[in-house]
């Protein structure tokens, strides 16, 4: 069973680790590029802010985004923002989110993200601490997937070898742990086996690494498809 409350936690926790890092950059870092193709560590940061008031938005039964093109334009201009404007609004919009989710209510309803996405409300603070805690590692600042916790990485192994299921265009994959911990993921066709730590299953599934430290049996490592 989820625990929204003990999710919310963790975004605290998560959020506050990241204000800590983006609190070290100077204008030069904050310029300066991820780890994501084509974003600075500016963009991270501010898709991080307006992530934090879009899931107000889903709880708040509103579109998450007014559409792709909005979300995209408003990444776009707050990215070049000085790193205090940054920081004065990941802490707002942080405390925005955890103000709504501590608000009294229905967390089994079926709440609407983008695309037509459905899910549970109570996994909207799962949703964000995935926000958080990767998009730190993605500022390159020594916040790395290893310094991920052990249920975070569990979870989101889980997560995103769920998402994956049904597609034909992924083999059928068992993705297993050096610690023995399996997932299955994939199609209907195919036997795919790939080992490895969870860091880096987590990072591969994720679209973080390449899947170079992984071991595969039965095949190639399967192509997965962007997130």
């Amino acid at each position: 069973m989820i625990d929204h409350e003990r999710d919310l936690a963790h975004v605290r926790e998560a959020t506050e680790r990241l204000l800590t890092a983006a609190a070290s950059l100077d204008n030069a870092a904050t310029a300066g590029p991820s780890r994501l193709p084509g974003w600075s560590r500016g963009h991270v940061l501010a898709h991080v802010a307006r992530n934090a008031d879009a899931l107000v938005n889903v709880l708040q039964g509103r579109p998450m985004y007014p559409d792709a093109a909005t979300r995209d334009a408003d990444i776009e201009r707050d990215s070049g923002r000085p790193p205090a404007a940054h920081l004065a609004d990941l802490r707002e919009t942080a405390d925005r989110f955890q103000a709504v989710g501590a608000e009294p209510a229905d967390w089994s309803r079926a709440v609407e993200l983008r695309n037509g996405v459905m899910d549970s409300a109570s996994r909207i603070p799962f949703r964000r601490w995935v926000e958080v805690d990767l998009h730190h590692v993605d500022l390159g600042t020594g916040y790395e997937l290893e310094d991920l916790s052990e249920e975070f990485t569990t979870r989101e192994i889980e997560f995103l070898a769920e998402r994956f299921t049904g597609l034909e265009s992924v083999p059928a994959t068992v993705l297993r742990s050096d610690d023995g911990r399996t997932w299955t993921t994939g199609g209907p066709t195919g036997a795919v086996t790939v080992t490895g730590p969870a860091p880096d299953l987590l990072g591969w599934l994720a679209g973080r690494r390449d899947g170079s430290a992984l071991k595969t049996d039965g095949g190639p490592l399967p192509k997965l498809p962007a997130l």
